[in-house]
């Protein structure tokens, strides 16, 4: 049922944006009763809450998938699976993720309460461990902060502010900028 009632608030959001999402439209769209949206949901904004979260489980199965679909490949490989697939997942639901990042980031839960971000954060230093012959930088922590966040305000302005950029190519360019930064030497 709560699986229902977020795939139908993500729906709503994304059609009709913040202002314009309500708890009824989401019942309606869940085909449930709003008492059945209230018992899991007191509001709209606890919604966009578990909204926050479940983005976050979808990017940690993303990265997963393409880590997998890159085993024994490059740095670069990896980073180039992670990028492809982490737009394509922003790209589907573009106002939800203008919601979800610009214009209400407040409801995400802290990273360090969420055990989605620290899975990603986890995963992402075992990458960089796992190539750490390439890897141009000594504190892995601090790499993984960065890579993350970069990767996370790259990806969110290609979704939201997207350049005008031939076909691939601003795919290749963000693989570029989160390769250099790992691959320079201090």
């Amino acid at each position: 049922m709560v699986d229902v009632i977020l795939e139908a608030a993500a729906r709503v959001f994304d059609q009709h944006g913040y202002e314009g999402a309500t708890t009824n439209r989401v019942a309606e769209r869940a085909g449930v009763s709003v008492g059945s949206v209230y018992q899991y949901f007191p509001n709209k904004n606890a919604l966009l809450t578990a909204l926050h979260e479940r983005h976050h489980l979808q990017m940690q199965a993303v990265v997963d998938r393409a880590l997998a679909a890159a085993h024994g490949g490059t740095l670069r490989e990896v980073i180039e699976g992670v990028m492809t697939a982490a737009l394509a997942v922003h790209r589907a639901e573009p106002r939800l993720q203008r919601i979800l990042h610009v214009e209400y980031p407040f409801f995400e839960r802290p990273a360090d309460v969420s055990q989605s971000a620290r899975r990603l954060f986890e995963r992402t230093r075992a990458v960089l461990e796992a190539h750490r012959e390439q890897v141009g930088r000594d504190d892995l922590d601090l790499a993984t902060h960065m890579v993350l966040r970069m990767v996370e305000a790259l990806v969110h302005s290609a979704v939201l502010d997207p350049p005008v950029a031939a076909a691939g190519a601003l795919e290749a360019a963000i693989t570029e900028a989160v390769e250099g930064y790992l691959l320079l030497r201090r």
